[in-house]
């Protein structure tokens, strides 16, 4: 289980977060992320989720078009505090490839979060936050348990639809409706 470490107290916005790293308390390639007001450590990536994370860029890639921008963990400004990096993010394509600003929940598809150490830090911190931002689509893979829970219409903060993809099945983005995923070659 992945022990969640708070670095530093305080409730904080997305603008101090940054006038943190710009003050050089931690640096743009430190594995931290904003949630609810709190930076917050990030587990080191092992083999088994990069690998996945991974074969998902080069496959999303290859397969959609371009009316989507694929992004791989790259900040998603959720509200005012909290900003933080999935795995992987569909998002809506602009002409300035988020140049100007960070994607936030409107620009949002689809967020993928690959979980094995990370599973329980996914599932029972993150998602929800995702749900408050109503991002319309998550995938968690987890490693673990070889099966990817699909969560689909937020609402009230929280997402009324929760399923989950067993190796055998395949996955279809809402707003994909012509991409078709296998879950056995996401979850090799």
């Amino acid at each position: 289980m992945r022990m969640v470490v708070r670095l530093l107290q305080g409730a904080f916005t997305v603008d101090d977060y940054y006038r943190l790293g710009e003050l050089g308390v931690f640096h743009e390639d430190d594995r931290v992320e904003l949630l609810g007001g709190q930076v917050v450590a990030m587990s080191p990536i092992g083999h088994r989720p990069a690998g996945c994370v991974r074969y998902l860029l080069n496959t999303l890639l290859r397969q959609i078009g371009d009316d989507v921008i694929v992004s791989c963990q790259d900040p998603l400004r959720l509200d005012r505090q909290s900003e933080p990096q999935p795995d992987l993010t569909l998002l809506k394509a602009r002409g300035d490839s988020y140049r100007l600003r960070h994607p936030g929940p409107l620009d949002t598809l689809l967020v993928i979060e690959v979980a094995d150490s990370s599973l329980e830090y996914d599932r029972d911190i993150k998602i929800p936050f995702y749900a408050r931002a109503a991002i319309p689509e998550v995938w968690l893979v987890d490693l673990q348990n070889e099966h990817i829970e699909v969560y689909r219409e937020p609402a009230g903060g929280t997402y009324t639809s929760v399923r989950s993809v067993s190796r055998e099945e395949t996955l279809t983005p809402l707003s994909l409706p012509h991409l078709t995923l296998k879950a056995s070659d996401i979850l090799i």
